[in-house]
């Protein structure tokens, strides 16, 4: 279901790109990441960071005490609907979600906001923090300052700190072989972002999926007990599952059926509303990739989402198992069939 765009002022129309689609893609990322790993050995002679940029993971961890881990991460984007209160919320949701990625519970965030004051009224930002504020509101976070700037396009997010237990960490590098793989939200994200961008039609659908938090689902699995889990944004789900696959050391096998998409995304990605994020992603995998399936199924499997779901390496009631995690194949991290 599609509803006209109520505001004459088009927050979409002031940037280039939207949402995570518009992160740097994942190959370039890697090779500028690649020259800060060298050298770090004795960076931590404490073993207190338990998490940091050796596996790409969803924020930082770092170990306070013996039941105490502080984890910590940043994102911002452009505005992904034209709406600024339901882009604040989807960005503080989206924001929010790399703590519970990594099992932790929010804490304390901070609002990052960049503004083309002469462009856009101030009054659409007041309402950009709101929309913030109310997520963070939702998630038992104190909103408590931040940082804004004058910038040509318009950008929101937060810095987010929160706490875990240091044995309890959800970890994109402990996936073990044997277990299913779960989906907690549904993809095509990106490509009715796209339309939306392109058209102004309304995808109520796409923003009750966008701004729902990931707390639940990650509290069920660290209540499980198990160990892995990353969330699906702008690498796609096949580009997040090739770096948990890699940094576990496992294949990981996804049955293309049982991934479940948000209503719509299968039409737009027909009328040709695709991201360049999600076809640079596919474009990543591809080469660790054994696909059993055609180029369009590839393509909404690796598209750029926008706060998407939680990926667990285990099963949680009430979610698909689109998949399972299978001892390493020689050169292939990721098979579709």
């Amino acid at each position: 279901m599609t509803t006209p765009a109520t505001t004459t002022l088009r927050l979409t129309q002031f940037a280039s790109g939207g949402g995570c689609a518009c992160k740097v893609p994942p190959g370039e990322l890697e090779r500028v990441l690649g020259g800060l790993l060298s050298g770090r050995a004795d960076q931590d002679a404490s073993g207190d960071l338990l998490v940091g940029l050796d596996s790409g993971d969803d924020a930082a961890a770092v170990r306070i005490d013996g039941e105490r881990a502080i984890i910590a991460t940043t994102d911002f984007f452009t505005p992904v609907v034209d709406d600024p209160y339901d882009f604040g919320r989807i960005a503080a949701a989206n924001a929010l979600s790399d703590v519970y990625a990594m099992g932790g519970e929010p804490l304390v965030a901070l609002n990052l906001l960049a503004w083309p004051r002469d462009r856009i009224p101030f009054e659409l930002a007041a309402e950009v923090l709101r929309g913030g504020a109310d997520v963070c509101r939702v998630a038992g976070a104190h909103l408590a300052g931040g940082h804004s700037i004058d910038d040509p396009e318009p950008k929101y997010g937060l810095a987010v700190t929160g706490l875990a237990h240091p044995d309890k960490l959800l970890r994109n590098d402990a996936a073990p072989a044997g277990v299913p793989l779960t989906l907690t939200k549904p993809l095509g994200l990106g490509v009715l972002n796209n339309r939306h961008k392109a058209t102004g039609e309304v995808f109520e659908q796409a923003i009750a999926v966008m701004t729902t938090l990931n707390r639940d689902a990650s509290r069920a699995a660290v209540a499980a007990g198990l160990k892995a889990a990353t969330d699906v944004t702008g690498f796609g789900l096949l580009g997040h599952l090739h770096k948990m696959a890699r940094a576990s050391g496992v294949t990981a096998i996804v049955d293309a059926s049982a991934v479940p998409y948000v209503e719509g995304a299968r039409q737009a990605l027909r009328d040709g509303f695709v991201p360049g994020g999600s076809r640079r992603n596919l474009d990543w995998v591809r080469p660790f990739l054994e696909a059993g399936v055609d180029e369009d199924e590839l393509v909404l499997l690796a598209d750029a989402q926008t706060s998407g779901g939680l990926l667990v390496a285990g099963e949680l009631p009430g979610h698909p198992v689109i998949g399972e995690l299978v001892p390493a194949r020689d050169g292939v991290t990721v098979q579709v069939r």
